[in-house]
């Protein structure tokens, strides 16, 4: 979900006006995807390398995440909407854990849509952090090397039970991933929308959709 800031600074307001009003595009994609047939939903909401931004942007993240997950957690529930956190979790404030622990344990015997939101996540990071989990099981013969295969490193990854993406959406016009989910979307599919993300509106998101749709996936084989 890229471009708040500069779509903010375009517009001669601060940064975290921009953030502002990223969440709130944030609510209308989320109230949407259900009516499009997805079922499964990942948002990027923050990375490992966010944390060089400045002090006060971070810290202006930070309280909206909080004030978000507060003001949203009845219309989530309501809305019939699972929701799970991936990334690191170990570095940010105590409270912020305890909300995201809390909207997980309230929604979580929700089915309708399921929301993933990546919080203090970086690819690398899930990966070295899924090769140290593994790793240790190794070291206690709970695993032996040889039985490391591709489904052994995936449930062992922050998505462990969920889908891979079928399809990833940046915006802002970026030709980057940035450290999203490297391993899961090895056969995604992609677009780049120039769009800054405080401007994608549900029609495009619906357009996407629809495109999508029309594209053949042959995950490497030949196309009968």
């Amino acid at each position: 979900m890229d471009g708040n800031g500069r779509w903010a600074t375009r517009r001669g307001l601060p940064r975290l006006a921009g953030h502002k009003a990223g969440a709130e595009r944030v609510r209308d994609v989320v109230e949407l995807t259900p009516s499009l047939g997805v079922e499964y939903l990942t948002l990027f909401a923050f990375s490992t390398e966010n944390w060089m931004r400045s002090r006060g942007e971070v810290n202006g993240l930070m309280m909206l995440f909080k004030h978000y997950m507060k003001s949203e957690a009845a219309t989530l529930v309501r809305n019939g909407v699972r929701v799970r956190f991936i990334g690191e979790r170990s570095r940010l404030e105590p409270d912020i854990q305890r909300q995201m622990q809390g909207l997980e344990e309230q929604t979580s015997n929700n089915s309708k849509l399921h929301l993933t939101l990546a919080l203090n996540y970086g690819g690398r990071d899930e990966i070295t952090r899924a090769m140290k989990r593994i790793a240790a099981k190794v070291k206690t013969g709970e695993i032996m090397p040889d039985d490391i295969t591709q489904d052994v490193v995936s449930a062992h990854l922050d998505t462990a039970g969920l889908p891979d993406p079928d399809l990833i959406i940046r915006t802002s016009g970026e030709l980057r991933t940035s450290g999203f989910l490297p391993w899961q979307s090895a056969y995604a599919e992609y677009v780049f929308p120039e769009t800054l993300w405080p401007d994608f509106v549900p029609g495009e998101y619906v357009d996407i959709i629809n495109s999508f749709g029309t594209r053949e996936r042959r995950f490497g084989a030949v196309a009968g």
